[in-house]
């Protein structure tokens, strides 16, 4: 193990974030460069090799934490890197963009902060890409057999890099211009630069995947058509159909989806605009949802030099401690301060909003709203709590219900869907239909980062299994499989 002493001479120490107001004039990544490196072994040191490891309940991916936290303590990045890698295909973008649930369930953190696992886990692959230790994987041999994944973000990618290794040629069809999915376009530039993206796709390039953008499955291509041109289909194209807020006023200009607003901005990072389309310079910004894709915006509209910025949330503010129903080693719900919020805006709890009003040119101006509270377990608005705030660009973040049903990928491949809108699928990650998989958020719904990979990993057994008859790839989790929650 590491220092068997480590947790009782070291507290918990995090990555280092440059001040509020150098960042927010830039888009880089709000951590101090390199400001891990010089405290990581330390803080690997405060992994107590428990006897029943219980981050490896937290974490999907089973990623063998308390052995590369003892190789970091050591200084020995190359065997760490290779043990990240047993278990994680992109440690480098759970690192950044994970909210850690194998901290919520690390064993000190029963009575002490936890060990910090998810700085130990970047600094490991930044130093593996730093040694040039990153390599790609091609296989010995061709299977002779092919595969059409759809959707690129990490579940995708994930299934894509499996299969190729497996032997199979794999192509990975993606509608938006460029590789990433989400963490392309979804993710700000300052959560993660999008290098850390174009340097994986170079590598499984150099592996044997091949890319397609520009095409949706559907729309661009009919469905059965691809599955007449491969022996298997995994769909990994996410629950992107967005949870919408049918108020009078919803259709005045300047009410945005949280995902028609952060790619713009993200697009511009990539050189496409030299100013976003919808920009919340100088407005008045309402975001609409607590979650992590709320911060994003209150971010993004931070950059954009937004005049001030409101975040609503109709549930009413977590604890700052695990309450008595939410026990170690469940994730519990806590109340978060992101980086975006450390930039400043307000964030306003248990209410609802009721309604928008706009200008004579169809404007959104005001934002109405109610203070809400529970009453019989149902959320019921307190009267006389009625107030407006002022509103000149309003993003909805609350999240996602489920796949495209517009595009006709589910139409034409003729899919079975279970009672909550997701892509039904059997033990093996296969839909109803033979040699058509799904892994990610079109199967499981709206999750994690770590729990996307980790169903992109699973599916790929299952295709390989499908087209050879028997896998020796890993597959961490069943499709049943929920997160540690109660």
């Amino acid at each position: 193990m590491a220092d068997p002493k480590g947790f009782l001479k070291h507290g918990r120490e995090v990555a280092k974030t440059r001040p509020v107001s150098e960042r927010v004039k830039d888009w880089n990544e709000v951590y101090v460069p390199g400001s891990l490196l010089p405290i990581i072994s330390e803080q690997a040191s405060r992994c107590m090799d428990c006897g029943i490891p219980f981050c490896h309940n937290g974490c999907p991916l089973g990623n063998l934490i308390p052995e590369w936290n003892d190789f970091a303590y050591r200084e020995d990045w190359t065997a760490a890197s290779e043990r990240l890698h047993a278990t994680n295909n992109f440690p480098e973008f759970t690192g950044r963009l994970c909210p850690a649930p194998c901290e919520s369930a690390c064993v000190l953190g029963i009575n002490q902060p936890a060990v910090t696992i998810k700085n130990v886990e970047v600094s490991i692959i930044d130093k593996a890409w730093e040694a040039g230790t990153v390599a790609s994987q091609a296989p010995e041999r061709l299977s002779g057999k092919t595969v059409a994944v759809i959707g690129s973000g990490p579940a995708g990618l994930a299934a894509a890099q499996q299969l190729t290794r497996a032997g199979h040629t794999v192509a990975v069809y993606e509608r938006a211009d460029r590789i990433g999915g989400l963490l392309r376009y979804g993710i700000p530039e300052f959560k993660m630069e999008k290098r850390h993206i174009n340097r994986r796709i170079e590598q499984m390039r150099a592996e044997g995947t091949r890319f397609r953008t520009g095409i949706e499955i559907g729309r661009d291509l009919k469905a059965t058509d691809l599955r007449k041109r491969y022996d298997a289909v995994v769909i990994a194209a996410g629950a992107t159909t967005a949870r919408d807020l049918p108020v009078p006023g919803r259709e005045l200009k300047g009410v945005y989806q949280a995902m028609e607003y952060l790619p713009l901005a993200n697009k511009v990072q990539e050189g496409d605009y030299v100013t976003s389309p919808v920009s919340a310079e100088g407005k008045h910004v309402i975001v609409i949802g607590g979650g992590d894709t709320g911060a994003d915006c209150v971010g993004t509209a931070h950059r954009q030099g937004a005049a001030s910025v409101t975040q609503l949330e109709i549930m009413p503010r977590p604890g700052e401690d695990r309450a008595p129903n939410q026990p170690w080693p469940t994730f519990p719900m806590l109340y978060k301060v992101t980086s975006a919020h450390e930039e400043g805006g307000e964030r306003v709890y248990s209410v609802s909003t009721t309604h928008f009003e706009g200008d004579e040119d169809g404007n959104v101006q005001w934002l109405h709203l109610t203070e809400v509270e529970f009453i019989d377990g149902k959320l019921t608005p307190k009267p006389g709590t009625e107030r407006k705030i002022p509103a000149q660009l309003v993003t909805l973040a609350m999240g996602f219900t489920g796949t495209d049903r517009v595009n006709g990928l589910v139409e034409q491949f003729g899919l079975d869907l279970d009672e909550r809108g997701n892509i039904a699928r059997d033990a093996d990650f296969q839909t109803n239909v033979p040699g058509v998989f799904v892994a990610g958020d079109a199967g499981r719904g709206q999750s994690l980062i770590v729990w996307a990979i980790a169903e992109g990993r699973s599916a790929a057994k299952g295709v390989d299994r499908f087209l050879t008859g028997a896998s020796d790839l890993p597959a961490p989790i069943r499709p049943t499989d929920r997160s540690l929650m109660v």
